[in-house]
C-alpha cells in the first residue's frame, strides 16, 4: 500500500509571514517613492555591468529576507531606469499610478485565471465593464460593443485585425485560410506603428501586402491617396480588408482624418480599425475630444492604459463595435472545459475571444485607478500634459539655438538642436543629424532629463512626449537647460571646419 505522502508546506508561507515580506516591499516602494524626483532618470551603464550586479545564481536554500532585501534595494536604486519619474519624457510609457501598484498586489494575490468565469467571477465582470466603458462612454461605440483587456498595444491591433480578417475576407477564412480567396491588403500611413505590420505577417496576409499611405505636411493620412492605392488593388483582383487610423502617432502626436477614413471604408467594406494606442485616453479630455471626431465609427479601436491612463505595465485593450465578432474569431472548442452555464447561471469566458486562454487580472490597476481618482481628475492631467509640452513648444521658439520641427501634437513635441553661429554651407543638415543624434545619447546617458527622438522627412530631432502625472514646467524647462549645455558641448567638439 503506498504510504501517505507527507505534507511539504515550504512555499506556502502564513499569513503573518505574507504580511512582514509585504511590509518591507511597501517600505521600499515608499522610499523610492520619496527619493524619485533626486534620482537620475537613468544611468550610464553598460549591459555588462547590469548583467554582473543583478544576475544571481539561484540558490539551493533559500536566502534570508535581510539578504534578499539587501538585493532588492540595490535593484532598485543602483541599477533601475524610472519611467515614473517627472523628467522622463522619453518613448510613450507612463509613470504608473499608485493605486494601479497596490491594486497589482492585489490581482497577483488572488491570482484569478482569465480564461473562464468560473475561475475569474469579480475580475471577468470588472474587465467587461471597464471594456464597455470605454467602448460606449469614452469612444462613442454602440450598445453591443465590448472588449478584451492585453498586454499592449501589440496585441490588441492583433486581435482587432484578426476579427477584421475574419469578418471582411469573403469567405471562411479561419477554416480555409488565406490562400482560399483573393490577396487581403491592409492600408496605414507611413506613420502608423509598426505592429499593424506585425499583424499583418502573423495573420498571414504578407507585409507585401500592407500599403503605406502617404502623409501630409502635418503627417496625417492623406485620403487621397489612400484612394488611389485602394483602386489599384481592385484593378488587380486584390481585396483591400481593412484600413487604420491613428489616433496619436507615436513620432509627432498627429490625429489622422478619421471621419474621412470611415468614410472610404462605408464605401469599399472595409474594416475601420483605428490605432490610439498613445491618443486615445485624451478622449476624457475636454479640450482634446475634438480632435477624435469619427473615431465613434470605428470597427475597433486599441489603445493601451499603460501609456495616457498612466497605469502600470503592462495593460492594452481593445473594444470592437461588435463584442461577438471577437468569440467568432478566437473561440475553439475544448473537451476538457465543458460546462453547464444554462444550469449554472454563469457569464461568459473571456478565453474564447481572444489568442490567449489563461491571463491575469491585468484590468484590476486600471480599474482601481479610474475609481480611485475619478474620471474628472483624469481629464484635467491629460489636458495638462499636453499644455505642457505647448509649453516646451514656445520655450524651443524663444531659444535661438533650438529649432521647432513641426507644430507639437497632442503632448508630443518635436525640437532640435542648431547652434547659432553654425555656417549655411554643404553639409549642414548631415552636421545637424549627427549632432541631435550624439545629442540625444548624452542626455540619455546624463540621467538630468530623459527624452528620445524622431526622424521626420529624413530629419532627425529630439522628442519629448509627456504622459506623466509627476511632470510639470521645471522639468520640461529642464529638458532645455541640458540639452543646451551638453549640445554646446557637443558642438565644440563636432563641428567641422566647413561649418566653421
Amino acid at each position: 500500500m503506498t504510504p501517505r505522502p507527507q505534507a511539504v508546506p515550504d512555499l506556502d508561507w502564513d499569513p503573518e509571514r505574507a504580511r512582514a515580506f509585504a511590509d518591507r516591499t511597501t517600505d521600499l516602494w515608499q522610499e523610492m517613492l520619496e527619493r524619485l524626483p533626486s534620482l537620475p532618470v537613468s544611468g550610464r551603464w553598460t549591459s555588462e555591468q547590469v548583467r554582473d550586479a543583478v544576475a544571481r545564481t539561484v540558490p539551493d536554500e533559500p536566502m534570508s529576507d535581510d539578504e534578499l532585501f539587501s538585493y532588492l534595494r540595490e535593484v532598485v536604486f543602483e541599477w533601475s531606469a524610472f519611467p515614473g519619474h517627472p523628467r522622463f519624457m522619453a518613448y510613450i510609457s507612463g509613470a504608473g499610478t499608485v493605486p494601479g501598484a497596490a491594486a497589482d498586489l492585489l490581482s497577483a494575490g488572488m491570482n484569478m485565471n482569465l480564461g473562464g468565469w468560473q475561475l475569474s467571477p469579480s475580475a471577468t465582470e470588472i474587465e467587461l465593464a471597464l471594456t464597455r466603458f470605454f467602448a460606449n462612454e469614452v469612444f462613442g461605440l454602440p450598445p453591443g460593443a465590448g472588449g478584451i483587456v492585453t498586454t499592449g498595444g501589440a496585441m490588441a491591433t492583433f486581435v482587432a485585425l484578426k476579427a477584421a480578417r475574419d469578418e471582411r475576407a469573403g469567405w471562411d477564412v479561419r477554416n480555409e485560410g488565406v490562400a482560399a480567396g483573393p490577396p487581403l491588403v491592409l492600408y496605414l500611413s507611413a506613420e502608423t506603428h509598426v505592429v499593424s505590420d506585425r499583424a499583418a505577417d502573423m495573420l498571414g496576409v504578407g507585409l507585401k501586402n500592407v500599403r503605406h499611405v502617404g502623409v501630409d505636411d502635418g503627417f496625417r493620412l492623406r485620403v487621397d491617396d489612400l484612394r488611389a492605392q485602394i483602386a489599384r488593388d481592385l484593378d488587380a483582383g486584390m481585396r483591400p480588408f481593412a484600413i487604420v487610423g491613428s489616433a496619436g502617432t507615436v513620432a509627432t502626436g498627429a490625429v489622422d482624418p478619421l471621419g474621412e477614413i470611415a468614410d472610404v471604408c462605408a464605401e469599399h467594406g472595409a474594416w475601420f480599425h483605428v490605432d490610439a494606442a498613445y491618443g486615445g485616453p485624451a478622449m476624457l479630455a475636454d479640450d482634446l475630444r475634438p480632435l477624435f471626431a469619427g473615431i465613434e465609427r470605428a470597427d475597433s479601436i486599441a489603445f493601451d492604459p499603460h501609456k495616457w491612463l498612466y497605469t502600470p505595465h503592462s495593460g492594452g485593450c481593445v473594444v470592437v463595435r461588435d463584442m461577438r465578432l471577437l468569440q467568432e474569431s478566437f473561440d475553439v472548442y475544448a473537451s476538457y472545459t465543458v460546462q453547464d452555464k444554462e444550469y449554472t447561471q454563469h457569464g461568459i469566458d473571456l478565453g474564447r475571444h481572444g489568442p490567449q486562454f489563461s491571463r491575469g487580472f491585468s484590468a484590476l490597476k486600471v480599474w482601481v485607478s479610474l475609481l480611485a481618482h475619478g474620471r474628472a481628475a483624469y481629464g484635467r492631467r491629460i489636458s495638462h500634459d499636453a499644455e505642457l509640452a505647448r509649453y516646451l513648444g514656445e520655450r524651443v521658439r524663444g531659444r535661438p539655438e533650438f529649432e521647432l520641427a513641426v507644430p507639437v501634437g497632442l503632448s508630443i513635441t518635436c525640437f532640435r538642436y542648431v547652434p547659432v553661429e553654425l555656417a549655411d554651407g554643404p553639409g549642414r543638415e548631415d552636421y545637424l543629424n549627427e549632432l541631435n543624434h550624439r545629442l540625444m545619447t548624452e542626455i540619455q546617458l546624463d540621467g538630468r532629463v530623459y527624452i528620445s527622438n524622431a526622424i521626420l522627412g529624413g530629419t532627425f530631432v529630439l522628442r519629448s512626449c509627456i504622459v506623466n502625472f509627476r511632470t510639470e514646467a521645471g522639468d520640461v524647462e529642464a529638458v532645455l537647460a541640458v540639452a543646451a549645455e551638453l549640445g554646446a558641448k557637443l558642438d565644440a567638439e563636432l563641428r567641422p571646419e566647413a561649418l566653421r
